[in-house]
Order: structure tokens, then C-alpha cells, then sequence
């Protein structure tokens, strides 16, 4: 049976940590991933469908006039509801996280040397849940 790769999009300015990022997930884990190090070029690539974004929370590094990640969940959202966007940030604050929940984050998660492994349990997680959804949906609609 061919499964397919989840479609993963990692959006960071620093550039060290977006590349270490990439590196797990693509030896680690079983995903098809694309690197972006700003909302922007992360918005110019949404037709390439990405099951799940991992966004970084400030993103002014390179350039202090690009879009906030805020800005870039907003848009992703406005675009597709669908697609699971988690932030990602040095900043551990509670209010840093409710904003980006607020903002329809599916998830928060602080930068920290097991980033990685709290990032890979989401997305399991997440589709786990989709997987259910998906069967119960489908039984739910032979009764």
C-alpha cells in the first residue's frame, strides 16, 4: 500500500533553527517538506497544498517590515480554514499563545531543544483525529 507523505511547510526566519527543523522532520519523519523564511513566500506557495504549517511568531528577522506570523495565519486562514497552522516562538508567555489560538492556531509550541519531539506528537495527533473523523463520517453516513 503507497501512503502518502504529509505535505509539510516550516515558515522561520532564523535560519539555523528552520534548516535543524528540516533535517528531523525529513530524517525522522515521514513527510514531504518545504522551507520558507517569510510570510510571505509561505503564501506564494499555498497552491503546492500543505496539510500542516509550522509558523514562526515574530518573522522580522531578514526584513522588520514582512508580515508578522499573526499576519501570515490570518492570511493562511483566509485562504484555507483547513490547513493546520502551529506556532511556533522563542516567547514562552501564555498571552503570546491565547493570541495565536485566538487567531485560530491549532496549536502553540515554545522553541526549545524538544521542539522537534512536541511538534511531531501534534501532528500525530492531529491526524489520528482526522483518521477518526474520516470513519466516522463515513459510518455515519450509511445509517
Amino acid at each position: 500500500m503507497n501512503k502518502e507523505k504529509i505535505k509539510l511547510f516550516l515558515v522561520d526566519d532564523d535560519a539555523l533553527f528552520l534548516k535543524s527543523l528540516e533535517i528531523e522532520f525529513k530524517h525522522h519523519a515521514d513527510f514531504a517538506v518545504e522551507t520558507y523564511a517569510t510570510g510571505e513566500s509561505c503564501m506564494e506557495n499555498l497552491q503546492h497544498n500543505p496539510d500542516v504549517i509550522i509558523l514562526d511568531y515574530h518573522l522580522d528577522g531578514i526584513d522588520n517590515t514582512a508580515m508578522n506570523g499573526i499576519e501570515t495565519l490570518d492570511k493562511i486562514k483566509a485562504y484555507s480554514p483547513d490547513i493546520a497552522v502551529i506556532m511556533l516562538s522563542s516567547q514562552d508567555k501564555i498571552d503570546v499563545a491565547i493570541t495565536c489560538m485566538h487567531h485560530r492556531a491549532y496549536d502553540y509550541v515554545v522553541k526549545s531543544e524538544t521542539a522537534f519531539t512536541r511538534l511531531q506528537k501534534i501532528i500525530t495527533t492531529l491526524f489520528q483525529y482526522r483518521r477518526m473523523e474520516k470513519q466516522l463520517n463515513w459510518y455515519m453516513d450509511r445509517m
